[in-house]
């Protein structure tokens, strides 16, 4: 039975939308603890206008291909809400300190530091380093796999993973914490090495890190001739802040993955993704983008993020569109 095509937005555009109103709030409220408030409300009206535009094309031509360029452009979008949250956290004095301290005590060493000291081999640094650059095509995949072959439930996969990008966002604005990579790089990893894990306030802000600075975080360790090597510094190096570390989005949006395979019911898909899966989890701290304690909060963010947004879907965008 035809369905009408939705006149309104979708549930992964008022997700952003949502996410636009919440930080535009945030940015007039500390508009002058802010370095650059005037282009963060600029990208804002941007993204805002794209979303529009976006919506007015399908309503001149809906149909499949435009409701994907809908999702896509939203997609699209993820890469530049991302650095975005160090503009907003940057003003916060920064936790590191205290989890590189419970990754002591958890442990009584840091993952982050010895794993890649211990495991130098090419062949497992090309295998992390795959795993890592398999984040951006496993949600990717995942949402072309329900766009071609279960598109009823297409807009709902979308707004799961956006949403749940969104979430972390809020999440790393008001949680501060760099990662080790950017960390250790500011303290010495001789200090690391020796249990020692000094406060350094609001260092991340003073250093005015505007765009990626060798100067200010660690090599990434592993093969540096390898090709997938290769390809993680190409990603790394485009976008890369000292933000975003506690929780692991990277983890938790590789659960979230794993929840739409295995609701998929599709068992090729599922076990697809999972390698891949597993090696990112790992890769998190092996190239020191994170602590270890952030892959394993990423694995119970990510679970709940995605029953928390599935039931809001299903709440409140039920109805929505599925033409």
């Amino acid at each position: 039975m035809a369905v009408t095509p939705k006149r309104g937005l979708i549930a992964v555009e008022w997700a952003m939308m949502a996410y636009v109103l919440f930080t535009t709030i945030f940015i007039m409220v500390t508009f002058s603890r802010l370095a650059h408030p005037w282009q963060m409300l600029a990208f804002r009206t941007g993204a805002v206008a794209l979303t529009l535009a976006l919506w007015m094309l399908y309503r001149r031509r809906p149909g499949r291909f435009t409701m994907l360029l809908r999702v896509a452009g939203q997609m699209v979008l993820l890469s530049w809400w991302y650095p975005d949250t160090y503009e907003m956290n940057r003003i916060f004095l920064n936790l590191d300190h205290v989890f590189a301290g419970w990754e002591q005590s958890l442990f009584g060493f840091q993952p982050a530091l010895e794993f890649c000291q211990t495991y130098t081999h090419p062949i497992i640094s090309e295998l992390l380093s795959m795993g890592y650059v398999s984040y951006y095509p496993l949600f990717v995949g995942v949402a072309v796999f329900y766009y071609l072959y279960r598109y009823e439930q297409f807009g709902r996969t979308a707004f799961i993973i956006v949403g749940s990008f969104f979430l972390f966002y809020v999440v790393f604005i008001f949680l501060p914490v760099a990662g080790p990579q950017f960390y250790f790089r500011a303290v010495g990893t001789d200090q690391i090495a020796q249990g020692i894990f000094p406060n350094i306030g609001d260092y991340f802000n003073r250093i005015q890190f505007d765009v990626y600075n060798h100067d200010f975080i660690l090599p990434i360790p592993g093969w540096k001739d390898g090709i997938m090597y290769k390809l993680l510094v190409v990603a790394h190096n485009a976008g890369e802040r000292p933000t975003a570390a506690f929780p692991s989005s990277h983890v938790g949006v590789a659960v979230i993955v794993m929840w739409l395979a295995w609701e998929a019911r599709n068992k090729k898909l599922f076990f697809t993704c999972l390698p891949f899966v597993v090696l990112l989890f790992f890769a998190t701290f092996y190239i020191q983008a994170h602590y270890a304690i952030d892959a394993i909060a990423g694995l119970f963010f990510g679970t709940a993020f995605y029953f928390l947004l599935r039931w809001l879907y299903d709440r409140f965008f039920s109805q929505e569109c599925r033409v």
